[in-house]
């Protein structure tokens, strides 16, 4: 590891405890804050999320919003019964033409939420606890030079305490030691939870499936440099595990976010364009079926440059 990203370690990375809840109310000042939860088919979980939310957190967070990825079941009315302001994904920006993945859920965000500092949060989280809100909001009211913050947690699966982040291990983690090393100190640099400042976030683009996070990473080192990034350290977060093919198609995201990356500055040549599809297996009466999966992801520019934006009202249904 380098050593200045060991310094960066010991200098920009602290605990949920570190920040007191009436500490960071009285640290606010005139700063808004939203939370923002991208959602697909989360009834179970989304409304216990925003229910913490708004009974622990406030006078901390102005609003929050759910952003409904095509939930096929009642996401929307779900959360909305819960407090939350829900837009549906492909109603924001109607002009442009609809993308698919988190990615695109959270970059619309930007068009339909007020904050100074935008908190991103997965819907899916087990058992939430409002310090995997406020605990990001730490270093950012703190600092003002802080313009991103990145949690981290343990991750527990069928009894272990470290069982889940696979896709971080074997892809994410090799790929960013390799190619990216300033961002080595990162625990879990695929974590859904983390906050920005809008200065900051609207200055980068998103890209709109799995690679999202490790795209922001990236970009936004570029924008400003790895001392105006930190990191806390929330605990333990448990969600739904994902099934191996799901993992796979994850997976296969980030190296495509990688690779976009890798050659957007000039880090690798390249005599042709990646495939965009996933071949996979599943054992069927016959033998071994193959399934053809679309991994193709897409980009939004920076919000900052897009222009005349026209937001449709939320209605959930």
């Amino acid at each position: 590891m380098l050593p200045e990203v060991r310094g960066w370690l010991r200098h920009r990375t602290s605990s949920a405890e570190d920040w007191p809840l009436r500490d960071l109310k009285a640290a606010k000042g005139e700063t808004t804050v939203s939370v923002v939860l991208p959602a697909r088919d989360e009834r179970e979980t989304v409304g216990q999320i925003v229910g913490v939310i708004r009974r622990e957190l406030d006078g901390l967070v102005d609003e929050i919003v759910v952003i409904d990825s095509r939930s096929s079941d009642d996401t929307a009315l779900v959360a909305r019964r819960a407090g939350a302001c829900v837009h549906a994904q492909d109603e924001i920006l109607p002009q442009l033409k609809p993308m698919d993945g988190k990615g695109e859920a959270l970059w619309k965000s930007l068009a339909v939420t007020s904050g100074d500092v935008l908190v991103f949060v997965d819907a899916d989280i087990r058992k939430f606890r409002a310090s995997l809100v406020f605990g990001l909001l730490g270093p950012l009211f703190a600092d003002p030079t802080v313009v991103y913050t990145k949690g981290c947690y343990d991750r527990p699966l069928h009894g272990t305490a470290n069982g889940g982040g696979r896709v971080t291990e074997l892809v994410a983690r090799p790929l960013i030691n390799l190619h990216w090393p300033h961002l080595a100190g990162f625990v879990q640099p695929l974590a859904g939870e983390y906050a920005g400042r809008r200065s900051a976030l609207e200055r980068v683009p998103f890209l709109t499936g799995y690679g999202v996070e490790l795209g922001l990473l990236i970009d936004l080192l570029e924008l400003a440099g790895l001392d105006a990034f930190a990191q806390v350290d929330l605990g333990s977060r448990e969600h739904a595990p994902q099934s191996t093919e799901a993992l796979g198609r994850m997976a296969s995201q980030i190296m495509l976010a990688a690779w976009s990356r890798l050659l957007r500055q000039g880090k690798i040549e390249t005599c042709h364009e990646p495939s965009v599809r996933l071949a996979q297996f599943r054992r069927g009466p016959d033998g071994h079926d193959i399934l053809l999966r679309d991994i193709g992801i897409g980009e939004r520019p920076p919000m900052i440059t897009v222009n005349a934006i026209t937001v449709a009202p939320s209605n959930p249904t």
